[in-house]
C-alpha cells in the first residue's frame, strides 16, 4: 500500500473531475482525494507512482510531493531497539552493492582494453 501526493496545475472543477477520472483508470487504487485549495491529489493503493504521474502529465503540469506507505505501522519497544543498532559502514556498502547488482544484473564489473600492438588486425590503415 502506497500513498502518493501529487501537486497539479488545475483551475476549475471540470479539470479536477478529468484528473480524478484519468487516475481512477489505474488498477489497484483504494482511494483518491483532491484538495483544490492546495491543488494536491492524494492517491492511496497498491500502485506504481510512475504510472500515476505519467497519466497526469499527459494533460497537466505535475509535481510529485511525497511517496510513502499508506499508514506507518506502529513499532513496539523491541523493534525500536533494533533500529538503534548501527551497522559497520563497509557492511552497509556491501549490502547496497548486492542490492544494486540484483537490480541491474548486466552491470559490468571489469573492463578489457586491447591495444593495436596486441592485435595486428585492429588497424585498417598501416
Amino acid at each position: 500500500m502506497k500513498k502518493v501526493v501529487v501537486k497539479l496545475d488545475l483551475h476549475d472543477d471540470k479539470a479536477k473531475q478529468k484528473a480524478m477520472k484519468s487516475v481512477s483508470s489505474i488498477s489497484g487504487i483504494d482511494s483518491i482525494s483532491m484538495e483544490m485549495k492546495e491543488k494536491k491529489l492524494t492517491v492511496v493503493g497498491d500502485i506504481d507512482p510512475v504510472d500515476v504521474v505519467s497519466k497526469l502529465r499527459k494533460t497537466w503540469h505535475t509535481e510529485i510531493l511525497t511517496v510513502g506507505p499508506a499508514k506507518e505501522p506502529e513499532k513496539t519497544k523491541d523493534e525500536k531497539k533494533d533500529d538503534t543498532k548501527k551497522k559497520d559502514p563497509n557492511q552497509q556498502i556491501e549490502e547496497l552493492v548486492k542490492l544494486y547488482k540484483a537490480y541491474n544484473p548486466h552491470m559490468t564489473t571489469y573492463y578489457y582494453v586491447q591495444s593495436a600492438e596486441e592485435n595486428p588486425n585492429a588497424c585498417a590503415i598501416c
